[in-house]
């Protein structure tokens, strides 16, 4: 019989798209690498910096970005209270990512909780649950219309070459105006503010699985100046990029 909470952690290569669904609330750590999570209709990256609570019975659509060390520490429905958010994703703390790493030695066949051990998960759960109620900014609500399913998909594909609004409304077949309509009822957003948002969530995933220069990843993601990137960075996750990478080795 598997105990009412436990850990366990593995490593994955990078793959496709793939739905998960556990009947125990989730808290899930990319310890090094870096996935993407998908839940009714919004997208976030999980990089080490950053750890998600998935509430039982939701399925989860994971992509995994690059070669992935994650923990994933199970809670039965009744050891914790249900999650106010079917799914969030929320920036890690020292004492949550070492908690995560003290339960690592208690797994599904571990048995009964020593009352230490049920202290440990009880501690974590509660940490956790906290952290939650701050949910990071830094997500992508996703196209429900096939039309701006389509601008979306060129948007990010020539993120890094400067694409222009017209540009994108013409090519996908679209005018100007009904394509900022739905923008603005799908994304909650203008177009501009969902490319910044791309080229952010691009970097993300860039400084958490590469070791290149923070203004190589600027060039990349489509910045030619370091400090209109560093501020937009800045300006959605509440950091520096300097200062984000940094947090993945904490």
């Amino acid at each position: 019989m598997e105990p009412e909470a436990y850990c366990f952690h593995r490593s994955f290569e990078a793959a496709g798209p793939s739905v998960f669904r556990m009947d125990r609330h989730n808290l899930l750590y990319a310890m090094a690498g870096t996935m993407r999570l998908e839940a009714r209709g919004r997208r976030w990256t999980l990089p080490p910096a950053r750890a998600a609570l998935i509430a039982a019975e939701e399925p989860i659509t994971i992509s995994i970005l690059s070669r992935l060390t994650s923990a994933s520490v199970l809670f039965a429905p009744d050891f914790m209270p249900v999650p106010r958010h079917v799914l969030s994703v929320f920036d890690i703390s020292p004492l949550a990512r070492e908690l995560i790493g003290e339960c690592r030695q208690w797994g599904p066949e571990s048995g009964p909780l020593s009352p230490y051990a049920r202290n440990v998960f009880a501690l974590l759960a509660d940490v956790v649950c906290t952290l939650a109620k701050t949910p990071t900014p830094c997500v992508m609500p996703v196209p429900t219309s096939p039309e701006l399913t389509r601008a979306i998909k060129l948007t990010e594909e020539t993120a890094a070459a400067k694409p222009t609004f017209v540009e994108i409304a013409r090519a996908t077949g679209q005018s100007p105006r009904a394509l900022a309509r739905r923008v603005s009822g799908e994304l909650g957003m203008t177009w501009s503010e969902a490319l910044r948002r791309i080229r952010i969530i691009r970097a993300v995933e860039a400084l958490a699985g590469t070791e290149a220069p923070v203004t190589e990843i600027a060039l990349e993601v489509g910045y030619n100046s370091i400090s209109a990137f560093n501020a937009a960075f800045r300006d959605l996750t509440g950091k520096s990029p300097t200062e984000y990478r940094v947090s993945f080795r904490g």
